[in-house]
C-alpha cells in the first residue's frame, strides 16, 4: 500500500481540489451542508481576505498515490498571540477519510509548520480564527448544523485523540423554542427594568450598516476581551463579514441597545440559511440563486450568533432587556426556534442566562490542542 504524501497547495488546480475534497468525505451524509464554493474561494484568498492582514496560512493536501485522502490548513494569527501572549499555531479546515495514517500526516504537517515559525502549541480546528467556524462537533449528530456552525464525522474525534491532541475547551450551543420561558426571577427583573431602565433600542438599516458594524466590533472587543480564546475584530474584518452577510441577513433581527446616544450592547441573529444551502450543492449559479430565493421563505429558525454588552453595563439587567427585544423580533418574523451559539463551557454567567430564558443545552463542540515545542511530538 502506498504511504501518505503531504503536498502544499500551490496551483489553481490544487486549490480547487482542496475546496472540493469534502464532497468525497460527506458523499452519503444527509446532515452535511456543502459550503458555498465562492465563499470558500474568498476565505482562502490571501490577497483579499482581511484575516491575512494579521495572519498567515498554508494549505496542504494528503495523497495516497495520486488519490487525495485529506486536507488541512496551518494557520498563524498574530492578533491572537499578541492578545494572549502565546506562541500558538492553529490548524483548520480539516477533512479526511477515516484513516489514522492520513490524520497523523496532516496534523504532523501543521505541527512542523508551526515549529518552523517558533510556535510551541498547536490548537484547532479554526477556520480561520475563533471569530469564524471553529471546533469539532462532539455531541449532537442528529441533524444538520445551523448557519456558520461546524459539522464533521464522528470518527474525527477518535482521530484527534490518536494524534495526541487533547481537549483545550468545549463550546456549547443552546436551543430555544418560540414559547416564552423566562424564570420567575428574570420576569421580575425584566418588569422592573421596563419601568425604570435608561436604555433605548433600535434596529439597523442598510444605509447605516457599515457604521453600525464598527459599533458592533467596539462592543464585542470591549465586552469579550477577557474570554478564553478571544481575538479582537479588526475594522476591516467586521466590514468584510457584514458585507458578506448583508446579502442574506434580515436586518430586523439585529438589535442595538443605547444609553445616552452611545451603543452599549447588541444582539444579532441570522436565519438558518443552512436549510437552503443543504440543497444547493455549494453553488449559487446558475440555479442556486433560484433555490435560495424559493427556500429562504421556508426557513424555520435562526442562529443568535452575536450578543455583546460593554463591561460597565453587564450587571445592570440590560442583557434581559436586550434579549426581550430580540426575542420579540424573532417571533414577529415568524420563526419557530433560535439557537444560541456558541458559548464557552465555563462561561457560567452566559450559560446561566441561556437557561434562565428557557433555552436548553443541546450540542457540544470541542477545540483541541497539542504541545509542539522543539523535541516534542
Amino acid at each position: 500500500m502506498n504511504g501518505i504524501e503531504i503536498r502544499r497547495v500551490q496551483t489553481r488546480s490544487d486549490l480547487k481540489n482542496f475546496i472540493r475534497f469534502p464532497w468525497r468525505v460527506y458523499e452519503n451524509d444527509p446532515h452535511w451542508v456543502p459550503p458555498l464554493i465562492m465563499e470558500m474561494k474568498g476565505k482562502l484568498n490571501r490577497r483579499k481576505h482581511p484575516f491575512f492582514e494579521h495572519g498567515e496560512a498554508d494549505y496542504f493536501l494528503a495523497r495516497r498515490g495520486e488519490k487525495i485522502v485529506g486536507r488541512i490548513a496551518a494557520i498563524l494569527d498574530r492578533n491572537h498571540n499578541e492578545a494572549h501572549r502565546e506562541k500558538t499555531a492553529f490548524f483548520g479546515l480539516y477533512e479526511s477519510l477515516d484513516d489514522l495514517e492520513t490524520a497523523r500526516a496532516l496534523i504532523g504537517a501543521a505541527e512542523a509548520w508551526g515549529r518552523e515559525r517558533g510556535m510551541d502549541r498547536l490548537r484547532g480546528p479554526m477556520n480561520l480564527s475563533m471569530n469564524d467556524e471553529c471546533a469539532l462537533l462532539l455531541e449532537g449528530f442528529d441533524g444538520p448544523p445551523v448557519v456558520m456552525m461546524p459539522y464533521n464525522p464522528r470518527y474525527y474525534l477518535d482521530l484527534m485523540d490518536k494524534c495526541g491532541l487533547v481537549k483545550a475547551k468545549d463550546l456549547y450551543a443552546f436551543l430555544k423554542g418560540r414559547e416564552r420561558k423566562l424564570s420567575p426571577q428574570a420576569e421580575g427583573l425584566l418588569e422592573r427594568l421596563r419601568k425604570s431602565g435608561p436604555f433605548s433600542f433600535r434596529t439597523v438599516t442598510r444605509a447605516s450598516l457599515q457604521k453600525d458594524a464598527l459599533d458592533i466590533a467596539a462592543v464585542y472587543n470591549s465586552g469579550w476581551r477577557k474570554n478564553w480564546g478571544f481575538v479582537p475584530w479588526t475594522d476591516s474584518e467586521i466590514k468584510h463579514m457584514v458585507k458578506n452577510l448583508a446579502r442574506f441577513a434580515d436586518l430586523d433581527l439585529v438589535i442595538f441597545a443605547e444609553h445616552q446616544g452611545r451603543t452599549v450592547g447588541f444582539a444579532g441573529a441570522f436565519p438558518d440559511f443552512n436549510q437552503v444551502f443543504i440543497k444547493m450543492n455549494g453553488r449559487l449559479f446558475p440555479f442556486g440563486v433560484l433555490k435560495f430565493l424559493a427556500g429562504r421563505r421556508k426557513i424555520t429558525g435562526v442562529r443568535a450568533m452575536v450578543f455583546g454588552i460593554v463591561p460597565e453595563c453587564m450587571h445592570t439587567g440590560l442583557a434581559y432587556l436586550l434579549y426581550d427585544e430580540f426575542e420579540k423580533a424573532i417571533i414577529r418574523k415568524g420563526y419557530d426556534w433560535c439557537e444560541l451559539s456558541w458559548q464557552l463551557e465555563d462561561n457560567q454567567a452566559i450559560n446561566h442566562f441561556a437557561v434562565s430564558i428557557g433555552a436548553s443545552l443541546y450540542r457540544k463542540y470541542r477545540i483541541y490542542e497539542k504541545k509542539i515545542s522543539s523535541g516534542e511530538s
